[in-house]
């Protein structure tokens, strides 16, 4: 809400889910203590109380979480609490919206220690109604015979929806080897060399590539990416498996641009 009044309105939705109307630039949302009882049917004294221990068992840092803000009708700065506040009385509050209140944040939160993540529907029919119109503003922008089709990308997008998933799992360290293959495999930076220059070779002649296409920006490049996905510590290989060795060539071959230009297709070519 900011420090000025955004008109925002906080609810509970029936089925126990707090949600709110308005203005959010920040990842979080305030509340005063009188919309907070509201939400959870109670008198603003319960709700007082409730904070007033909270912040007192130091169980949620006052500073960052109460502000003071500036409302319609109030001559003075009202007290306004962030969600993490407005949570904690949910689960300390005794009252029937309070329980369905808890009904839902249980299940809520079993589902994302379950299944690693949670939907909010509404907020996905959101996005796809704002997806859509937004492809409609850039076809608008297209000549004529250029055609968007919104399933056609919303479909491709679902395609690649997993391996977003799986690369952010590789990001945080919390992918799982699933379905491998433990052949032993021999590479060398020669070897993987020779190919991408035939791969160079090929496409200068079909003009899909320029004369710059995988120039080593610095003698051995190739060898040293090469020799970090074959290594072994203690006589075990570092990435045991043929997708690791794979999926790893790709990420340094990207990530370490040993060429001048052509390190995507060159990376795509060695995973392959």
């Amino acid at each position: 809400m900011g420090k000025k009044n955004t008109g925002m309105v906080i609810y509970q939705a029936k089925n126990g889910a707090i949600e709110f109307r308005g203005d959010m630039s920040r990842e979080t949302l305030w509340a005063t203590q009188a919309q907070i009882a509201d939400v959870f049917g109670v008198e603003r004294s319960v709700v007082t109380k409730h904070i007033r221990n909270i912040l007192k068992d130091g169980e949620i840092d006052e500073k960052s979480n109460v502000q003071k803000m500036h409302i319609a009708h109030s001559d003075k700065p009202v007290a306004a609490y962030s969600l993490d506040i407005i949570l904690s009385i949910g689960y300390r509050t005794n009252s029937k919206i309070a329980i369905e209140f808890r009904k839902w944040a249980t299940k809520t939160l079993r589902e994302h220690i379950t299944k690693g993540y949670t939907v909010n529907r509404r907020q996905i029919a959101k996005n796809y109604d704002a997806f859509m119109k937004s492809v409609s503003d850039i076809q608008s922008l297209l000549p004529e015979q250029v055609l968007l089709d919104p399933k056609a990308i919303l479909e491709l997008i679902k395609e690649f929806s997993s391996t977003w998933i799986s690369l952010d799992a590789y990001d945080k360290e919390t992918l799982t080897t699933v379905g491998s293959t433990k052949k032993a495999v021999k590479l060398t930076g020669v070897e993987l060399t020779e190919a991408i220059l035939s791969l160079r070779s090929e496409l200068l002649k079909r003009g899909e590539a320029t004369e710059i296409f995988a120039h080593e920006r610095a003698v051995g490049s190739i060898e040293g990416i090469v020799g970090n996905v074959m290594q072994s510590f203690g006589g075990k290989a570092m990435y045991e498996t043929i997708e690791e060795k794979a999926a790893h060539l790709l990420y340094f071959m990207v990530k370490n641009h040993p060429f001048t230009d052509g390190n995507k297709r060159s990376g795509a070519f060695s995973f392959v």
